[in-house]
């Protein structure tokens, strides 16, 4: 059996100013470097085979705080980052519901129905998402593997575990930066163990 441990990237510039980011990038917060580096503490004692994470820097860096060392392979695959949004990113949730508030609307209250003119719809961020799980599966039949990558990815990836409609895409919990999710592999089937789960943002940050 494998058991993947599946991660958001910590929390960023851009996350703080609410703007969104997609496929372009902002650095991470003193905080989001923080949580990341509290989430490696929680997960010091696990023996990973390998760390996947999206090309993305703000990814990138988080599992490196999250490996803080360790000798544990990474790889970089594209197919997870985040939603490709165009002519969204870097703009502010208030500027994209004004000068777009159908799609915005669509995003966020219909997410099955949102299909921008330009950059990704749901299905096509879970479609890609899901040829890197089966990847991994198919490279690790046993063992533990951190995957670091994005709160869209993570949200389509977490419905098709629940086997639910894109149209539940936003039900709780909230993918929080470094937040943790688990998931047990085996024999074709997916088995949610932990969801989105934040109790290592208590721990103490010293090492």
């Amino acid at each position: 059996m494998l058991t993947l441990y599946l991660t958001r990237h910590g929390e960023t510039e851009w996350n703080v100013q609410k703007r969104m980011q997609g496929w372009q990038d902002s650095p991470l917060t003193e905080k989001g470097k923080r949580d990341a580096a509290l989430l490696g503490k929680r997960l010091e004692s696990i023996e990973f085979a390998a760390i996947y994470t999206s090309t993305s820097g703000r990814a990138i860096e988080t599992a490196q705080l999250i490996r803080s060392g360790r000798l544990i392979p990474m790889y970089h695959h594209e197919n997870l980052r985040e939603i490709n949004l165009r002519d969204w990113e870097g703009k502010t949730h208030d500027e994209i519901a004004e000068f777009d508030p159908v799609a915005y609307e669509h995003f966020w209250n219909r997410p099955h129905l949102y299909s921008p003119q330009r950059g990704e719809r749901f299905i096509e961020v879970q479609t890609r998402a899901l040829h890197v799980i089966q990847d991994i599966v198919n490279r690790h039949p046993s063992g533990n593997v951190l995957v670091v990558t994005h709160a869209v990815v993570l949200k389509t990836l977490i419905v098709y575990f629940k086997n639910m409609p894109l149209a539940e895409l936003w039900e709780p919990p909230f993918m929080q930066g470094t937040s943790l999710t688990i998931v047990q592999a085996a024999n074709g089937t997916f088995e949610l163990v932990t969801v989105g789960d934040v109790s290592h943002l208590e721990m103490n940050v010293e090492r």
